[in-house]
């Protein structure tokens, strides 16, 4: 909300009790309990076993954890527990990064609002405004969308900030790194002062933490960024090729590994489309998402993947992040990322089957990127492992790693 330089302390503990504790434990109202049981909630995660008590009061927070733990709930519950059922008004915000994790998101609130009246929609560009419009007519109480529609909306005087209780910033670091920031600080400067503001992201670099600063207030602070549950429920590895042996490495990596559901991560949309083109020409269960896709083709790829009819997806960064589909028990890096970071964000799409098997995660390094890979392993304090597929090795440079024990 203000200039605040005092920050309350950090929770870095992840709740090292957590086998004993449960979400009645939380502070949690009846209503949010009979719907966790309701969608099958079991045991909170470490995010959410740290988070939504301190949500719950009222106070702004930051939340630090990696992709796939359970951020999402973490701050729905909260907004479920603020919101007023007998006021029609817009009382809550999310702000998303795309399209696809805007969705995700409603989702999520209707299934955990499953036994209260609260009325949740989705706010997004290349969909049509005027029913979005209408939606507003009738009342929303919770409102989810991407920054540049949500802004759009207030400007044309539908979508009022006057009543908003509660604002949450989703995966923040992504909706900064895709050019987000100049919409998303007019969005809170048209915000209530006294509204409760809640950050979530995987990483917290500067320009997060200049934002926090700026318009939130003396928040608490959870950081799990460095709690191995994620990581430990993938395997991660790497497969050393030369850049002309790519494609037929990952069709014989795919051929021993059998996935359920693979998504293949490619850096550019014109490499995606070139990896679909090889793919699709012969098989029928293959789909590609990025950035440049008509939004309809983007949104009927994505249901097809959740539906089990596409089991080979290709995607890039940006249009990635939005897919959470607990069958994914593949995920191959064609490209190794750009920044370090956005490996965290690509192999959290996996590791969440509900049996005890873990998630795979295949990274293929050329010559030159071997010190791109050391950079990785730092940042996951954890050493890949070589996947070696006959004929298809490649010799690589690389500085001499870190004690992967010894880095912070």
């Amino acid at each position: 909300m203000n200039d605040q330089d005092n920050t309350a302390a950090t929770d870095t503990s992840g709740g090292e009790e957590a086998e004993a504790v449960t979400f009645s434990d939380l502070g949690l109202g009846e209503s949010s309990l009979r719907a966790l049981d309701h969608v099958g909630f079991e045991n909170p995660s470490p995010i959410q076993r740290s988070f939504i008590p301190k949500a719950l009061t009222g106070r702004d927070c930051t939340g630090q954890a990696h992709t796939g733990t359970g951020k999402t709930a973490a701050f729905v519950l909260p907004i479920l527990e603020a919101i007023d059922h007998d006021l029609s008004v817009t009382q809550a915000l999310v702000l998303a990064p795309t399209r696809e994790l805007a969705d995700q998101v409603k989702c999520e609130a209707e299934r955990l609002a499953y036994t209260s009246p609260i009325r949740v929609a989705c706010f997004v560009g290349q969909r049509d405004m005027d029913r979005q419009i209408r939606q507003l007519e009738r009342g929303v109480q919770v409102a989810v969308g991407t920054p540049g529609r949500v802004k759009d909306l207030n400007n044309r005087g539908h979508l009022i900030f006057d009543n908003l209780r509660v604002v949450v910033l989703d995966e923040a670091d992504r909706m900064l790194d895709i050019g987000f920031e100049p919409e998303i600080r007019d969005i809170l400067r048209r915000c209530p002062n006294n509204r409760q503001t809640l950050l979530l992201s995987a990483t917290l670099p500067p320009s997060v933490e200049r934002l926090a600063k700026k318009y939130m207030s003396n928040p608490d602070r959870v950081d799990l960024s460095g709690d191995a549950v994620a990581v430990d429920s993938i395997d991660q590895f790497f497969c050393t090729v030369d850049p002309d042996r790519k494609f037929g490495l990952l069709v014989r990596l795919l051929s021993e590994q059998k996935p359920t559901q693979v998504i293949v991560f490619t850096r550019t949309k014109r490499g995606a489309d070139s990896l679909y083109r090889r793919f699709s020409g012969g098989l029928s269960n293959v789909g590609v998402m990025h950035g440049d896709l008509p939004q309809s083709k983007r949104e009927r790829a994505l249901k097809r993947f959740r539906e089990g009819q596409i089991r080979l997806l290709i995607a890039t960064d940006v249009a990635g992040r939005g897919i959470d589909v607990s069958t994914i028990s593949h995920i191959v890096n064609y490209d190794i990322p750009e920044y370090h970071d956005d490996y965290i964000h690509r192999i959290g799409r996996t590791g969440r089957m509900t049996s005890d098997a873990k998630g795979q995660a295949f990274t293929f390094v050329t010559r030159e990127q071997g010190d791109e890979l050391t950079r990785i392993e730092i940042r996951v304090n954890k050493e890949l492992t070589e996947y070696t597929v006959p004929e298809y090795e490649a010799y690589r440079q690389r500085s001499p790693r870190p004690t992967v024990n010894t880095v912070a």
